[in-house]
Order: C-alpha cells, then sequence, then structure tokens
C-alpha cells in the first residue's frame, strides 16, 4: 500500500500534527484537525469539545507543559474505516508552583475518520503526582 493512501500512517501523521499544534499552545491550529462532532476526554471523565477547553484546562494546571513522544501505534478498523490512534510517552513542564517535571506518563488514544480527529482520551500521571505533593496519595510514586 502507498504511503500517501495508506489511511494508517495518515491517520498517526494527522495526530502528531495535532500534539504539536496542541503543545504550542495553538488551539486555533489543533482545531484544523479535529471534527466538527470532535470529543475530548481528560482523565477523570471531564469532556471538552475543542482544543481551546483543553488548553484552558491545562493552563489552571501547568505553568507549561509538553509532551515528548515515545510511540505512536495505530490500527485500521476494517468495519468503520476508523483509525485508531496511540501516543504515549511523558509530558514534561513545570507546575503552577514552580516545579519541573519529566516523568509524567501520559497515553491518548485518538479516533480519525474521513481526515478528522472525532474522538480523543487522555490519561496521564498529573493527579497521582498533585496527590503525593498534597500528602494524599494513598501510595508511594
Amino acid at each position: 500500500m502507498n504511503v500517501e493512501t495508506d489511511p494508517v500512517t495518515a491517520a498517526k501523521a494527522i495526530v502528531e500534527a495535532y500534539l504539536e499544534r496542541s503543545m504550542v499552545p495553538d488551539p486555533e491550529g489543533a482545531a484544523a484537525y479535529v471534527s466538527d462532532d470532535f470529543q475530548l476526554v481528560f482523565t477523570g471523565g471531564r469532556r471538552f469539545s475543542g482544543p481551546s477547553d483543553a488548553t484552558a484546562f491545562n493552563a489552571k494546571r501547568y505553568a507549561w507543559v509538553k509532551k515528548r513522544f515515545l510511540r505512536t501505534d495505530a490500527a485500521l478498523d476494517t468495519e468503520t474505516g476508523d483509525v485508531h490512534v496511540y501516543n504515549t510517552g511523558y509530558l514534561y513542564g513545570e507546575w503552577k508552583d514552580g516545579t519541573t517535571f519529566e516523568t509524567n506518563r501520559y497515553m491518548d488514544k485518538f479516533v480519525v475518520r474521513d481526515g478528522k480527529i472525532i474522538g480523543t482520551d487522555v490519561w496521564n500521571d498529573s493527579a497521582e503526582i498533585i496527590l503525593h505533593k498534597a500528602g494524599l496519595a494513598e501510595a508511594d510514586l
């Protein structure tokens, strides 16, 4: 299959371009990669309808944050034509209190349909790290 027509390769490129724009942060640029009915679900079940919502949420939690990609994997659902893309790695940046971090694990799952991201599920260690810093963690990190 030609790389230019391979839906899995195309979906991976769409997701990585979206993430790059999201990290600037450039929510308007990131929005070019999502469908009109896009849904984003953050850790804890927080639901957002666009990249600008995620940017605003992150601004409350972090002074700044970026992603260090480790892997981007994808699989085509032959029944629907959707491509499920998984991007994993580490968040790095600075908390609001000025403390830096670099080993905050994350995993994002995307569904790409017809060249647009229709949904994203985001998981990371941030909540556990915040609980640990507040002395509320149930176990050591």
